[in-house]
């Protein structure tokens, strides 16, 4: 009986342990964007800039808040981030924030759009290892000349 038990669990519990253990063959892809809102809309409008050479980061933290995994990436010439994940984080929270701006006269984070909630597991049904994150913005510091312009011709579009 021992010996049934000790091998049942061998060939149970032991391949759980070691697939729990290593990191994924494919890891996930996270991708996304940072702007700079010339407008200070709080949103992209025709008028974004992307902002290359931003930082951002990835942190995935339990249920009580604890810092878990972090991982950082910067953007590239169009804005666009691209952050290698080696490990499923199915029982985590995961945002991506932003980190810092390279661009002077645009380094302060919108407080709406500064981080972006990201799901990096297996287990939702998502067949593609690519995730994919909502923009995140810097606001620019003076309001971009023909801003009022654009943000009444928006205004009015919506009605």
């Amino acid at each position: 009986m021992a010996k049934s038990a000790l091998m049942l669990a061998l060939c149970i519990l032991l391949p759980a342990l070691i697939s729990a253990s290593r990191p994924m063959s494919r890891p996930y892809v996270l991708q996304g964007r940072v702007y700079c809102d010339t407008c200070r809309a709080g949103f992209e409008t025709s008028a974004t800039t992307y902002i290359p050479r931003a930082k951002v980061r990835v942190e995935c933290k339990d249920k009580e808040q604890k810092l878990l995994y972090t991982a950082e990436g910067t953007t590239d010439a169009t804005g666009t981030y691209y952050i290698n994940v080696n490990e499923d984080h199915g029982n985590e929270t995961c945002d991506v924030v932003l980190v810092s701006s390279p661009l002077g006269d645009c380094k302060t984070a919108d407080p709406g759009r500064n981080r972006a909630r990201v799901v990096l597991t297996s287990y939702n049904g998502i067949v593609s290892d690519t995730r994919f994150a909502n923009a995140m913005g810097f606001m620019k510091d003076e309001v971009m000349s023909g801003c009022t312009t654009l943000l009444q011709s928006l205004m009015e579009e919506e009605d």
